[in-house]
C-alpha cells in the first residue's frame, strides 16, 4: 500500500531510536488526539509517542487507507500489551506541506 511519506514514517518508526524522525514528520503546530488527550507540537508528540510505546509496547500494521474529505484515514491492526489486543484502530491524518498537521486515533 502506498502511503504519503510522513504517514509511512509514523508507522515505520521504532522507539526509542526513531523519535527524532517521527517528530520531524509533524508540522510545528500539529495536534495529536489519543485516549482523550491532545498533544501539541512535535516535541510533545514525540514525548507522547515514546511514553505510549513504553507503556503498551505496541506496533501498528496498516491494513488499508482511504480519503475522507481532507483526511487520510488508515485502518491498522494494533498489537501490544493492552486489553483487547490485537485491535483494529483508525488513524485519521491531516497533511499539509509534506508534514502531518493532525492525527486522531480511535
Amino acid at each position: 500500500m502506498m502511503l504519503p511519506d510522513p504517514i509511512r514514517i509514523y508507522f515505520d518508526a521504532r522507539a526509542p531510536q526513531d523519535g527524532a524522525a517521527l517528530a520531524a514528520a509533524f508540522a510545528p503546530d500539529a495536534v495529536v488526539r489519543d485516549e482523550g488527550q491532545s498533544h501539541h507540537g512535535p516535541q510533545a508528540i514525540r514525548d507522547w509517542w515514546l511514553a505510549a510505546k513504553a507503556k503498551y509496547r505496541h506496533h501498528a500494521d496498516p491494513i488499508d487507507a482511504t480519503q475522507s474529505g481532507d483526511k487520510t484515514v488508515v485502518r491498522a491492526a494494533v498489537t501490544g500489551d493492552f486489553p483487547g489486543s490485537p485491535a483494529t484502530l483508525s488513524f485519521s491524518f491531516g497533511l499539509s506541506g509534506g508534514r502531518i498537521t493532525s492525527l486522531e486515533i480511535g
